[in-house]
């Protein structure tokens, strides 16, 4: 008996590079959506989640299109945040990137990332449960998967509508079986990750 997860960043937005916080789906960010959910063709899942945001909910939609069983209910765990403020131990080279964040802000996401981690990564067997949520919660994800230092979720990035999996048998940790799994976008359709990284 397992409990696997699959996390899905939320297609490319309408005018994200311009700073817009949260736009619709841009023709790219659908086409992806259409992508991943034929990606998961024949698999059934046993419940869905995502993030309230309008480009969450949009992929999600467009996701139904394909998967017309496919029954996403909205998460507020999900919403996108900064899971952490500056943590020991964190590299300084990692500083600049708070200084636009306050502390309100990154203890709301603390709090926010303590209940979603109780809530997903919990005590339930045997299902296999969707989220689509977006970058930062997903690296959270990861970074409690392997168990990794607080600050660690930086520097775990996700791809628009990449593929993330993470699994847990009983009495075993979870597991990371694939991170950012790309193999079901065409090369045009690949955006999200920072530019400074190779294709």
């Amino acid at each position: 008996m397992t409990r696997t997860l699959y996390l899905v960043r939320h297609g490319e937005q309408v005018d994200a590079e311009h700073g817009i916080p949260d736009g619709t789906l841009s023709e790219r960010g659908e086409l992806q959506a259409r992508a991943i959910a034929e990606r998961f063709a024949g698999l059934t899942f046993d419940a869905a989640w995502h993030s309230p945001l309008k480009r969450a909910e949009e992929t999600v939609r467009v996701m139904a299109q394909t998967l017309p069983l496919l029954d996403s209910q909205p998460s507020s765990l999900l919403l996108d945040c900064v899971p952490t403020g500056r943590v020991e131990g964190m590299p300084e080279v990692y500083a600049p990137f708070f200084g636009s964040y306050t502390a309100d802000e990154t203890e709301a996401g603390r709090a926010q990332m303590a209940d979603a981690t109780a809530e997903f990564l919990g005590g339930k067997i045997d299902t296999h449960e969707l989220l689509v949520t977006h970058n930062f919660v997903i690296a959270w994800f990861v970074r409690e998967a392997m168990d990794a230092p607080e600050w660690r979720w930086l520097g775990i990035n996700q791809a628009n509508c990449g593929l993330t999996i993470i699994q847990q048998r009983p009495g075993r940790p979870w597991t990371l079986l694939v991170h950012n799994d790309l193999s079901h976008l065409p090369v045009d359709l690949r955006t999200g990750l920072p530019e400074s990284l190779p294709g």
